[in-house]
């Protein structure tokens, strides 16, 4: 059996810490009598994020934005994951189409 060194676990952990720092960021929005929560969402730009929608409704509810190029339906009381980036800095609305009125939110890229 070999010895692992210092030196080698040195290595692994740094692998390691370069692996988990590389991954995908995941943000949360609810959705919630239909509004979203939070309804601003910033996020680093030139970065592939991860958007973790949970819909907290009852009814189904649409999260869209043109500006991102997405649509995605969310199932009442259901979860849904929508890539988005990496994206210039700057504002991104989205909404949600079943209720235009008040689910509105925005990604600020900085």
């Amino acid at each position: 059996m070999k010895k692992i060194t210092t030196y080698s676990l040195l290595v692994a952990i740094l692998i390691f810490t370069q692996y988990v720092s590389a991954a995908t960021p995941i943000i949360e929005i609810r959705i919630r009598d239909h509004l979203f929560y939070p309804a601003e969402v910033v996020i680093p730009a030139n970065v592939k994020v991860k958007l973790l929608v949970i819909n907290q409704d009852p009814t189904p509810e649409e999260f869209e934005s043109y500006e991102l190029n997405r649509e995605k339906v969310i199932v009442g009381n259901g979860k849904a994951i929508i890539f988005v980036g990496p994206l210039d800095p700057g504002e991104y609305p989205f909404f949600g189409e079943f209720n235009m009125s008040t689910a509105l939110g925005k990604i600020i890229a900085e």
